[in-house]
């Protein structure tokens, strides 16, 4: 993303692009975020599903983002970037289209419930957690 795109002070980076989420599949048409503060856990990739719930009084989601996916990146330190980058795009990724594929073809209760799952870095690996549990 640009510098002068950027809404995160000089010493933070995200450590995926649009570009780099854009190529999962499943992914494509899905509403991206990028935090402009770290985590206090340490996630860095975060996938909620979203979906198909009625709300009265008019509030609520619109019908057209029902069913789909909200995915939310979490800068870090920039001299960590090269290496988290390199670690999510290797696990991080092929897990969350795994996820998608799984969510999208899954039974109607749970698509008519939220689910998330999170990454953060641990080592030269990944781990992960699956609606807000502890990470394992």
């Amino acid at each position: 993303m640009p510098a002068r795109n950027r809404r995160l002070p000089r010493d933070l980076s995200w450590p995926l692009t649009p570009t780099d989420l854009r190529a999962v599949p499943g992914a494509e048409d899905a509403d991206l975020w990028f935090n402009n503060r770290p985590s206090d856990d340490g996630t860095l990739l975060h996938a909620e599903w979203i979906p198909p719930i009625r709300s009265n009084y008019g509030v609520g989601l619109h019908p057209s983002v029902w069913s789909t996916v909200r995915i939310r990146i979490s800068p870090l330190p920039g001299t960590e970037r090269a290496h988290a980058r390199s670690v999510l795009r290797s696990h991080a990724l092929p897990e969350l289209a795994a996820w998608i594929a799984a969510a999208r073809r899954a039974p109607e209760a749970w698509i008519l419930s939220r689910h998330s799952r999170s990454w953060r870095l641990t080592g030269g690996t990944t781990t992960h957690r699956e609606d807000h549990q502890p990470y394992r």
